[in-house]
């Protein structure tokens, strides 16, 4: 009768391990899927605010065409294809966005024109919270993964094929060191 009850008593907390354990996966999961949702939130916002930067450059900068068609397309980039893919054309627009505010400098009516100031400092906030997103999203990452590894949820996590999750990298010619020159 004893072995009865310790029998049954065995099952109960293995299977409230077990209920525990894939819930505690699952809430895991879905930070994963929300942190990547706030950088598409921001993502988003950066693509609906790149129209207006770029209809206030060409007023100024007609010649400058080759720049703003970059922006343009590195933005229609933007709206599709995978975690990684959608990042890629996110640093390509970083790269045109710096070349548009370096017109800037050459267009001092530009430089002075309200709109192109205030969407300059829209897209810089956007890009700010971009920056955080990433982070925020390799941080959750990173977390899941270190739970779905860890024993013994790692054989739960196997068990209901929690896969492993990517962090987002950025490219190799971005790790350089930028030079400042005067």
């Amino acid at each position: 009768m004893i072995a009865v009850i310790v029998g049954i008593v065995f099952v109960v907390i293995i299977g409230i391990y077990l209920i525990t354990t894939y819930n505690s996966l699952i809430k895991y999961r879905n930070w994963v899927k929300e942190s990547w949702s706030q950088i598409d939130v921001q993502l988003k916002r950066r693509h609906d605010l790149i129209p207006n930067l770029v209809n206030t450059v060409k007023g100024y900068a007609t010649h400058e065409k080759e720049t703003l068609e970059k922006v343009v397309q590195a933005r229609n980039q933007l709206i599709s294809g995978s975690p990684q893919e959608r990042i890629e054309a996110d640093n390509q627009i970083q790269g045109a966005l710096k070349s548009i505010f370096a017109l800037s400098e050459s267009y001092p009516d530009l430089k002075a024109n309200q709109n192109f100031l205030n969407l300059q400092e829209e897209l810089t906030s956007t890009e700010n919270k971009v920056a955080y997103s990433r982070q925020l999203y390799n941080k959750t990452v990173a977390d899941y993964n270190i739970k779905r590894e860890s024993f013994p949820t790692n054989i739960i996590a196997g068990m209901f094929n929690f896969k492993e999750e990517q962090q987002l990298t950025i490219p190799e010619a971005e790790r350089e060191v930028p030079t400042v020159s005067f």
